[in-house]
């Protein structure tokens, strides 16, 4: 088995990004909203902004109290909507109880909406234009992508179809007239859709859940779910026990992760070179 290694693709990613931006007339500003003071999300925000930084894009601070309303921090969202040569907004998730998500991200101009959350941005990529797309689900292609195997024939497999990684992976592989299997938690026949996959796609968020036995041999696996078990992050395969069976296979932590990170960035780049 092989590792697919997010961390070398994410830097690969990233080169080609900063030879961009630093072509641009401009330098493009990035703004990760964060609402609260949850430690992971604190990390992850000054992570994005470090890496942002780091490839010549701005990163614009905006850190607010867990207890701003929806209307306070709506309003706080279209204060930065007008800030030049803005390219890029989301919301750190995630956020607490009593703010309203989906009013939060469409308060987002549809142009800067670079993780594709709000219902304007949605529509666009589902209505089949992908220029701008969920990070996570791009960054699930790249990794397949990144092993240069052809799909067309292959029985292809997406375990689950939450909004951030299996209904839009499903979407980017019907674009390429693909025709993957989709299971759900509620899927009768689960385990022999499995068996028969040649590539599986995953975001369940069931820790370790497949295992060496479910997986035909030479199986291609990219796992974008994530659960903490003992204090640690696993992903949804369990590494150890496919390692004799599948192909390649994209670790948790250190593989959809880190591309997603790139896809993001990516994203604001080409928010910036249509905005020249």
């Amino acid at each position: 088995m092989k590792i697919i290694d997010g961390k070398k693709l994410r830097e690969e990613i990233l080169a080609k990004v900063k030879t961009e931006v630093t072509a641009l007339p401009f330098r493009p500003i990035f703004c990760d909203v964060l609402v609260g003071e949850d430690p992971a999300s604190v990390q992850y925000v000054k992570m994005k902004g470090r890496m942002a930084e780091a490839i010549g894009i701005k990163f614009h601070n905006a850190d607010f109290p867990s207890s701003i309303t929806t209307e306070e921090l709506i309003k706080e969202i279209e204060i930065l909507n007008r800030v030049p040569y803005m390219c890029g907004i989301i919301v750190q998730l995630p956020l607490p109880e009593h703010i309203d998500k989906q009013r939060v991200f469409d308060s987002i101009d549809p142009r800067l909406d670079v993780d594709c959350l709000g219902s304007s941005a949605s529509e666009k990529f589902y209505g089949g234009d992908t220029s701008i797309g969920f990070p996570t689900a791009l960054s699930c292609m790249a990794l397949l992508d990144s092993v240069n195997i052809s799909l067309e024939n292959k029985n292809i497999v997406v375990l689950g179809q939450g909004m951030l990684v299996g209904k839009p992976v499903t979407a980017l592989l019907q674009f390429r007239n693909l025709s993957p299997v989709i299971i759900r938690s509620k899927t009768e026949n689960k385990e022999e859709l499995i068996k028969q996959a040649d590539v599986i796609i995953s975001g369940m968020g069931k820790g370790k859940y497949i295992t060496g036995e479910m997986i035909k041999e030479g199986a291609v696996i990219v796992d974008a779910g994530t659960s903490e078990s003992s204090g640690g992050i696993v992903g949804d395969v369990d590494l150890e026990s496919v390692k004799d069976v599948a192909s390649y296979v994209s670790p948790v932590p250190g593989g959809v992760g880190p591309v997603t990170v790139a896809m993001l960035l990516n994203n604001v780049l080409t928010v910036a070179k249509n905005s020249k």
